[in-house]
């Protein structure tokens, strides 16, 4: 039995969906919502494929033309990680070297689940400037969503992540003067220790993204690494935000590197300065599966509480435009 799922696209700026999916056996085929091309309706291959098509129907899966606002603003598949770990930066302000304090990390990420996150975002710094190491084995413990450890690759880090099993890891690079992570990782020049690192991450069960600039040839390293993920620097283009023609610059840049991703089979996530304000524009990025946020989430949670300011960039992500 084979499943074939084709997409007509016009390209337009309404471009028209329509998924046509085939099974095949034989001479058999289930298109446009009916069995057809087989003279032998009581075989069992027949009736699977009426089955399957009863049970589409009952569960409002029919397959018919579907009009989108664009073919990259579909944002009902996008999904939020919510990075903790500037709540961490308030606590260790306070209470550094210390195994308690407040704000409590894994507070904010279980209140980030309740209010619709689709995962959790640690960075375990080298330095361990806010998250720690207790913090990443609670958040394994406590969530019930997807836990993505940002982490450098270093020998110690790698060991921690092996042993901590989160679902992904996210590669950065890091730097002790930087305040946060700055700039992407250079893939090309570190091309072969990524790939190890790949290697022992799959085969640990664990899924790798590496975080880098939107540039062709990164990406195309990025594709070699084995990592099934990239994350697109958006830092660029939010600093370029409130200026029309160099935020059209790196827009356009950030569209032509999650195509070029997304034709070389790498799922592409984004991430860095993203806020309330340029989010609805960085969803004309197309192919993008997960969005990771932090510091703009955790700023407005002092104003109205974490779930509010969850809830709140969840909207702007399905929002029709």
């Amino acid at each position: 039995m084979i499943f074939e799922e084709r997409w007509n696209d016009s390209r337009s700026p309404d471009a028209e969906k329509i998924t046509s999916i085939q099974i095949t056996i034989g001479s058999q085929y289930l298109k446009n919502n009916r069995v057809t091309g087989t003279r032998r309706k009581g075989t069992a291959f027949h009736r699977v494929a009426q089955t399957y098509l009863w049970f589409n129907r009952l569960n409002g899966f029919m397959f018919r033309p579907q009009r989108c606002e664009s073919e990259t603003q579909l944002s009902f598949m996008l999904k939020l990680g919510v990075n903790i770990d500037h709540v961490a930066t308030v606590r260790e302000a306070r209470y550094r070297g210390r195994n308690c304090g407040e704000p409590d990390p894994i507070a904010a990420a279980l209140a980030s689940e309740a209010a619709g996150a689709h995962g959790i975002t640690a960075h375990l710094r080298e330095d361990r400037r806010h998250i720690q190491d207790r913090d990443v084995w609670k958040l394994r413990e406590v969530i019930k969503t997807r836990l993505n450890l940002e982490m450098a690759n270093a020998p110690e880090i790698v060991e921690i992540a092996l042993k901590l099993k989160p679902n992904i890891i996210c590669l950065v690079p890091e730097r002790r003067q930087e305040v946060t992570t700055e700039g992407g990782l250079d893939v090309v020049a570190n091309e072969s220790a990524l790939s190890e690192t790949c290697k022992r991450m799959s085969d640990a069960g664990i899924e790798v993204s590496l975080f880098i600039a939107p540039d062709a040839n990164q990406i195309e390293a990025a594709a070699r690494t084995g990592a099934q993920f990239i994350e697109l620097h958006t830092g660029a283009f939010a600093e370029h935000f409130g200026n029309g023609p160099g935020r059209e610059t790196e827009l356009n840049r950030l569209i032509a590197a999650a195509k070029q991703a997304h034709g070389l089979g790498l799922k592409v996530n984004a991430g860095h300065g993203l806020n309330y304000e340029n989010l609805p524009t960085l969803r004309r990025v197309p192919h993008l599966v997960e969005l990771n946020i932090g510091h703009s989430i955790v700023s407005r949670a002092l104003m109205v509480g974490m779930e509010t300011a969850v809830k709140e960039m969840l909207r702007l992500m399905t929002a029709r435009h």
